[in-house]
């Protein structure tokens, strides 16, 4: 049995904390928002996962001495909330205690991936990535899941799928820290671009489009970042994406109708809460622009976002790009720099 302790009350991190607890698990869920607390004491039920029980035997602290002989800290906090909260913990923190980030995006300013952030701010610690395909609300239901964990040592990748591993819950482990981050991170950009044209009312095909295209965008700025083709066709990759982009739990693609049905995108992010891709959306556009990536749809999604661009012109713009080929052949990062030479006339 390990002793496992979960950073944040959030949907993910309370469905885990369900989870290791049903691996035979101690566990510990930290919140330093005493109305959290307080719900899942009287309530043993959280607002931000309805119809699901919270197990009665998770410990519940605003205490951070929660981290002083804990074997795994979980980290289920927005990215944005990453870094602060990641300094905030460290002190706490024993060697020993290998730090597992769920959260998916990449920091404003500094292009780094969560791993990168936590490992700055906790350097004594392993930093394990677990990321695909897993909303919160089938994951506390049992509904079968399956995800990947990645780390530059692998034995705490496959130290966290043994402990973590149910019958429900399967794992698999990836050295690609790199691809998986990113995967998790993008998909929920492509994801709030296929809510947009959901409500715009275009159908299916429109989004078979945006996805298809979207794995593309992701897999040649990922190769930039020095990731592996392979990863993107994975868990991380098109998994991760076919579910944020089509499911009714995802907020990225609820907050993406409201705006292609005429919604503000600062409303719509207000009324829906922590969409990723409407932050990681600006960084990713600066990112491709500063590697020579050409990512059409980031750009146009970005261009609606901040700089108050039609809906449907954007989509109409993406339709009338100079026709292609559709498959690039590159296969490393010098082929794949040699194709960059012309920005935007290879994709």
């Amino acid at each position: 049995m390990a002793k496992i302790t979960v950073i944040g009350a959030g949907a993910f991190g309370l469905a885990l904390a369900n989870t290791c607890v049903d691996a035979g698990h101690s566990v510990t869920v930290w919140s330093a928002f005493a109305p959290e607390l307080e719900e899942l004491r009287t309530k043993h039920e959280s607002s931000k996962l309805p119809g699901v029980k919270i197990s009665e035997q998770i410990t519940l602290t605003d205490d951070l001495h929660c981290l002083d002989d804990t074997d795994v800290a979980i980290i289920g906090i927005p990215s944005s909330f990453v870094r602060s909260v990641a300094k905030q913990i460290s002190p706490y923190l024993n060697k020993k205690t290998v730090l597992v980030d769920t959260s998916k995006g990449i920091e404003a300013g500094t292009f780094k991936r969560m791993s990168e952030v936590v490992e700055e701010e906790c350097p004594n610690n392993p930093v394990v990535a677990l990321t695909g395909p897993s909303h919160a609300e089938e994951l506390s239901l049992g509904i079968p899941t399956t995800v990947a964990v990645a780390c530059k040592d692998v034995q705490y990748a496959e130290y966290i799928q043994d402990i973590f591993t149910t019958s429900t819950f399967r794992l698999y482990v990836n050295t690609d820290v790199i691809g998986c981050e990113l995967g998790g991170a993008m998909k929920n950009i492509i994801a709030l671009a296929c809510g947009v044209s959901d409500g715009l009312g275009y159908g299916d095909n429109t989004k078979a489009a945006l996805m298809t295209r979207g794995i593309h965008e992701i897999t040649k700025l990922g190769l930039a970042m020095g990731a592996e083709v392979d990863t993107f066709g994975g868990l991380t990759g098109i998994g991760d994406l076919i579910v944020t982009c089509t499911s009714v739990h995802s907020r990225n693609r609820r907050a993406g109708m409201l705006i292609g049905q005429g919604v503000s995108p600062e409303e719509a992010v207000r009324q829906v809460g922590t969409v990723e891709g409407y932050f990681c959306c600006q960084v990713a556009a600066a990112l491709s622009r500063k590697l020579g990536v050409s990512m059409p749809i980031t750009e146009e999604l970005n261009h609606i976002l901040y700089e108050q661009g039609d809906v449907r012109e954007s989509l109409h713009k993406l339709m009338g790009r100079p026709n292609r080929h559709e498959c690039e052949r590159y296969t490393t990062l010098e082929e794949l720099n040699r194709l960059h030479t012309a920005p935007g006339d290879h994709y």
